[in-house]
């Protein structure tokens, strides 16, 4: 079995020789070009068929094709989610679908049935299978067996330990992938039924409604009779865990030698995936660079906080999980700051920023620039113009082309956030 080797000396100082791989969401193409923009080594995607997010955008055979050609530009990878568990009606049309990825040039498709898995290896020869969480692999016999029908990789279930991936990658020589950062599933990935009760929506098919995250009253069954388990001042019950957040693991992650780490959330903003790449983007680089002299800052702490809309944990990865773990009672954590602008370009001589409006601001509003290659700056909004050079009183409209004075340098697909009051 091939142990490869994680770090090296050199100049005197040891460094990561081996680099995980930093994967993002994207569920439609500007998504995929924010997620590449801001550092993703590779970007996951949904196709029109056989994925598990119908409500995001999702992507044509032809914007696939636009996204692998762009993320190319960057040396990056597009991988294609079909992790559906298929039904009868779902084999009709297969073998097109995936010729049509293969020729869309995507690296590699992230699949949990077993039909796919097969008719993949026939007909799509030159793209990597790789094994969706939605098989809740996590253990190192498992992953031997799926080395031996061919995989190029796994990806374990989210509650897979620390000890747990170390003793895999120790055992069996094969790609692994695992998650850094997002929403948790309270049951195995995908194994959940609540949906396709409540609802009729399957879980397994792309159609969560996502009932854990739901308020409930709770009751019970007393001589036949309900009794309330709550006051009216109670907060509501909900069952759903609180997100994932492994920034503090991912030096462990890295000398452990996990190939992947994945951001969840091709549903989420650009925003969102913006902040989180360019996040674990720079975390990643620092420890490769230095490990022994690394930190967490807390800069990137708060960063995160930036885009949050639920409070996080770190899971499984560190030890199973308490009640400290749960969205118990009230399970919003409401972001101080929201996304307001996408930077189009910046004249150095006038010190004009022009950008496309996704919030509104208005003239004496304190806001904050960031990006993959600045450190992050605040100034006051001071007057703000159209492309007509008409002065205006508020940026309204949405997407709409907006100018102004900012003092430092930016750069295109940089963005603006402002503080919420």
């Amino acid at each position: 079995m091939k142990n490869e080797k994680i770090s090296a000396i050199k100049d005197g100082k040891r460094v990561i020789v081996k680099k995980p791989e930093l994967l993002a969401p994207a569920g439609n193409l500007e998504k995929l070009k924010i997620a590449v923009h801001y550092g993703a080594d590779a970007v996951f995607i949904g196709g029109q068929e056989y994925g598990l997010r119908s409500n995001a955008g999702n992507f044509t055979l032809e914007e696939m094709t636009e996204g692998v050609q762009f993320a190319k530009q960057y040396g990056a990878k597009i991988y294609v989610t079909t992790n559906i568990f298929a039904h009868n009606e779902n084999v009709d049309g297969l073998e097109e679908y995936l010729r049509g990825i293969a020729s869309a040039g995507v690296a590699g498709i992230i699949v949990a049935d077993p039909l796919i898995i097969e008719t993949c290896k026939r007909v799509a020869p030159g793209v990597e299978v790789h094994l969706s969480t939605q098989q809740s692999l996590s253990n190192w016999k498992a992953v031997q067996f799926w080395k031996e029908e061919g995989l190029h990789r796994v990806v374990l279930a989210r509650e897979t330990s620390g000890d747990e991936i170390q003793e895999i990658k120790e055992k069996v020589d094969i790609e692994v992938e695992s998650f850094i950062h997002g929403a948790m599933c309270i049951a195995y990935s995908g194994r959940c039924v609540l949906s396709n009760h409540m609802t009729a929506r399957d879980s397994n098919r792309g159609g969560c409604c996502q009932s854990c995250r739901w308020d409930y009253d709770l009751y019970e069954t007393e001589d036949g009779q309900e009794k309330a388990l709550y006051n009216n001042d109670d907060a509501s019950f909900a069952m759903s865990p609180k997100d994932l957040k492994l920034i503090e693991s991912i030096p462990r992650m890295i000398e452990i030698g996990v190939d992947s780490l994945k951001i969840e959330g091709r549903m989420k903003s650009i925003h969102y995936i913006a902040t989180v790449a360019s996040v674990y983007r720079k975390v990643i680089d620092a420890y490769c660079e230095d490990p022994e002299n690394f930190i967490i800052k807390k800069e990137w702490l708060n960063e995160l906080d930036k885009c949050a809309n639920r409070e996080t944990a770190t899971a499984f990865f560190e030890g199973v999980p308490g009640h400290e773990e749960q969205m118990f009672g009230e399970h919003g954590k409401k972001t101080k700051f929201d996304f307001a602008g996408y930077v189009l370009d910046y004249n150095e001589e006038s010190q004009t920023v022009t950008l496309q409006q996704r919030n509104y601001f208005k003239p004496g509003q304190e806001v904050e620039f960031f990006g993959p290659d600045m450190e992050n700056f605040s100034q006051k909004i001071d007057k703000i113009w159209d492309l007509k050079g008409n002065e205006l009183e508020a940026a309204r409209h949405p997407l709409q082309i907006i100018q102004f004075k900012v003092e430092r340098p930016l750069r295109a697909h940089n963005m603006m956030r402002k503080e919420l009051v």
